[in-house]
């Protein structure tokens, strides 16, 4: 899958949760969606650019990719 769609879908998922207002519970929230919802080699893609770079995703998007990755 082209990268620019799973910074789309992951970005789509942060909007979702950031109307929570701890985003400790937000950023946990896109992890598990991520995980639950993704297929291994997409997550791994997201990680990858993550720690690239990560520009394009959101901050609360980056958070839980990092948190996916370890």
């Amino acid at each position: 899958m082209h990268i620019e769609k799973l910074i789309k879908m992951a970005n789509d998922i942060s909007d979702f949760f950031n109307s929570e207002s701890d985003k400790e519970l937000a950023s946990e929230g896109v992890k598990k969606h991520i995980q639950r919802s993704w297929d291994p080699r997409m997550r791994q893609q997201i990680i990858a650019y993550c720690q690239q770079d990560g520009k394009d995703l959101s901050p609360l998007a980056q958070k839980a990719v990092q948190k996916l990755a370890s």
